[in-house]
């Protein structure tokens, strides 16, 4: 199991638009093969920079399944005119839990 993590600038003042986007292009998500769950968490101290994390059985679930899927497209339909730039993606797994 990995998990994807996509650090996330929106534009100032659509954060609203950007969580409502994300709402709705969840379950496109949570429909793709090998997708385990979706957290949408918000910056405190940066209110405009998310981080997506989602969780894959494997980097290719992500980097080639979903991304080459239509939920992929709507997901970037959605929340892509929200975006001040790029999304910084890194996949990561766990090495110690709680």
């Amino acid at each position: 199991m990995v998990t994807e993590i996509a650090q996330i600038e929106i534009k100032t003042g659509q954060e609203d638009a950007f969580e409502k986007a994300a709402a709705e292009a969840r379950p496109h998500f949570l429909a793709a093969d090998g997708c385990h769950g979706m957290d949408l968490h918000r910056s405190v101290e940066h209110p405009t920079r998310y981080r997506l994390m989602v969780q894959w059985e494997t980097v290719e679930h992500h980097t080639v399944t979903f991304r080459e899927s239509a939920g992929f497209a709507r997901w970037r339909e959605l929340a892509g005119p929200h975006f001040a730039a790029p999304p910084q993606v890194e996949h990561v797994y766990s090495v110690l839990t709680h």
